[in-house]
């Protein structure tokens, strides 16, 4: 099976290189000069749209613009997903610019270089279905992820980015905000310092626009920022409290 990894930014390469550990013939097509992983040949931006399975791995901001400019072109007999962090803009998108008659998963890989950095055996991938759910297509997908030891969960684009605005959201808020902070190790620290650096890292070698675009394209991302703001505001009330 032949798969097209659309974009070799710093997830796009490692992706490419889970699909080629998984046994897939993987080439990649980037507009910018990126080194190929090991295994992966280069392909035209043609060839990447007649793929079997073709994966989307730009940034969110820029999706739109690019199925627009290339959506109608995307083979017949191709199998769409993109890999962004949010799900409900992202599979609108693609319901609006590919052609109704080509198959469409919005998916998200929870993971990235970093947490995957050991292997992604047992790591959640989620698959939010666009086109018919119960179609040949969907359980090819499904079962691809399966065989590479991923934990396949299903669910509406809509409850992904209600889950995520909390689950993936705040982490990125908060290993952001310990960054600015100027965070770093040091000799006594105890393992929940440890942790929260590990958070600082898993978050802050991502390209800074991923967390613009995690809280601008999540519609839930809003109330997860003052949900949070509110439970800062009870800590420091209550710290006043006890200072008298």
């Amino acid at each position: 099976m032949e798969a097209a990894v659309y974009g070799l930014g710093r997830f796009g390469s490692f992706w490419a290189e889970c699909l080629r550990n998984a046994g897939l013939d993987v080439k990649a097509y980037s507009r910018s000069e990126h080194l190929l992983p090991e295994g992966v040949s280069r392909c035209t931006e043609d060839e990447a749209l007649n793929a079997d399975l073709l994966f989307f791995a730009v940034s969110i901001s820029a999706f739109e613009d690019v199925l627009k400019r290339i959506g109608r072109k995307i083979g017949q007999n191709t199998i769409v997903m993109d890999t962004c962090s949010v799900k409900i803009y992202p599979a609108k998108w693609m319901k609006e610019n590919i052609p109704e008659d080509r198959y469409k998963i919005a998916l998200h890989p929870m993971f990235g270089p970093d947490s995957g950095r050991n292997g992604i055996k047992g790591l959640p991938i989620v698959m939010c279905p666009i086109s018919q759910q119960d179609d040949e297509r969907y359980r090819k997908i499904r079962n691809l992820f399966i065989s590479m030891d991923l934990d396949v969960l299903e669910m509406s684009a809509e409850k992904h980015d209600e889950e995520a605005a909390y689950s993936q959201g705040v982490t990125h808020f908060v290993g952001r905000t310990l960054r600015q902070m100027g965070m770093k190790p040091t000799p006594i620290a105890t393992q929940g310092y440890k942790s929260l650096m590990t958070i600082v890292d898993q978050t802050c070698n991502d390209p800074l626009q991923l967390f613009y675009d995690l809280q601008r394209y999540n519609p839930y991302a809003k109330e997860m920022r003052l949900s949070l703001q509110v439970a800062i505001e009870k800590v420091l009330n209550a710290l006043r409290r006890e200072e008298g």
